[in-house]
């Protein structure tokens, strides 16, 4: 009988019962990402220090719906993952099964190909939680959602991040040549701090021009 992970409620020893998954540590990892060379215009640096401005103060209270619609989104929406037949894409369902085993979920946020639904998965962003509790950890669930599009894009690399309050972290996952798994996090980056909220918006630029592809 096939058994269900939902991405909401993956934890890592669920994936281990599907695929043969490590997570590793190794910043050089990050680093072709990190150094894209994207010159920011006067106009987007005044932008985001205008929204670390309006949401510094009370960024720390704010649920998972006002996290969103006031500073992850204005993000999203200034860096615009909507070009050529990449869009973005928003708690849009995708699934796959390996083994006895079904993936399945809505990521927050996904950037992709397609045209009624993300087909080629290149980019997850996944849901803001303010704390990591036992009601789900965004490392995972945007994990079990990267390991599906490795899965529906018959690939051997895809690229994510998560957010926790005030802090960003991107992940690489690689599918090796046995079948296996690595998986690598970032450094967090403080979206409060503004040399960090830049650095965070180049990398969000870089995924356009270097996986959208």
């Amino acid at each position: 009988m096939e058994k269900i992970i939902f991405f909401r409620n993956a934890k890592l020893m669920d994936l281990k019962k599907v695929i043969d998954i490590e997570k590793l540590i190794n910043y050089e990892k990050f680093e072709s990402w990190f150094s894209y060379n994207y010159e920011m215009t006067e106009e987007e640096i005044n932008f985001l220090k205008k929204l670390i401005s309006a949401n510094e103060l009370y960024l720390s209270s704010y649920n998972e719906q006002k996290l969103s619609m006031r500073f992850i989104a204005q993000i999203l929406n200034k860096v615009d993952f909507y070009f050529g037949d990449v869009f973005d894409w928003y708690e849009n369902e995708i699934s796959c099964k390996i083994n006895d085993f079904i993936l399945k979920g809505k990521p927050y946020f996904i950037v992709a190909n397609g045209i009624d639904e993300p087909e080629k998965p290149f980019f997850f962003l996944q849901e803001h939680k303010k704390f990591v509790n036992s009601s789900g950890n965004p490392e995972y669930q945007v994990l079990a959602s990267m390991v599906t599009a490795i899965h529906m894009n018959n690939s051997k690399k895809i690229i994510g991040g998560f957010v926790i309050g005030k802090f960003w972290q991107f992940i690489i996952l690689e599918k090796l040549e046995n079948d296996s798994f690595e998986y690598f996090v970032s450094y967090s980056f403080d979206s409060l701090k503004i040399k960090d909220l830049e650095q965070i918006y180049k990398n969000l630029q870089a995924v356009k021009f270097l996986y959208c592809k």
